[in-house]
């Protein structure tokens, strides 16, 4: 991937568990929004090479709504995914296992109309989200 921006984060869970909290549409749906303001009232997850997701974030005020749609191009279970989004931008993931924790990392490429740094902190902020999500569901 050429031109591309980079988000991570460890998660304090085993490899196998946060694969299923990333991938898992019954999972995604609680974490997968930018801030308190949204949710993630729907997904479904078709994770196949060729596979499609969708999934939406919508403002919990009801005034706003986004549609996200991709198709895997890469599927290795527990290890990383790559899709592309529904306009053609590219994204990784990828799983490292670290004893008991995980480093997950997430490459994108940004939108060219859209401003770096903002998009930059839009993963981040989903990806600690996920961090948050992943870490209670391991300790339940």
């Amino acid at each position: 991937m050429p031109d591309t921006l980079t988000v991570q984060t460890t998660v304090d869970a085993p490899k196998s568990k946060t694969w299923t909290y990333y991938t898992e549409a019954e999972h995604v749906i609680n974490w997968n929004f930018v801030s308190e303001e949204w949710h993630c009232p729907s997904a479904t997850n078709d994770l196949r090479v060729g596979g499609k997701f969708e999934i939406v974030m919508a403002a919990k005020e009801g005034n706003m709504e986004v549609e996200l749609e991709g198709t895997y191009r890469e599927v290795e279970p527990q290890n990383h995914v790559v899709y592309t989004l529904g306009n053609d931008t590219e994204v990784n993931v990828r799983f490292a296992e670290n004893g008991q924790q995980t480093k997950v990392t997430v490459e994108f490429e940004p939108n060219e109309k859209e401003d770096r740094n903002h998009q930059q902190q839009n993963w981040k902020a989903i990806l600690q989200n996920f961090k948050t999500y992943a870490e209670q569901q391991a300790k339940a």
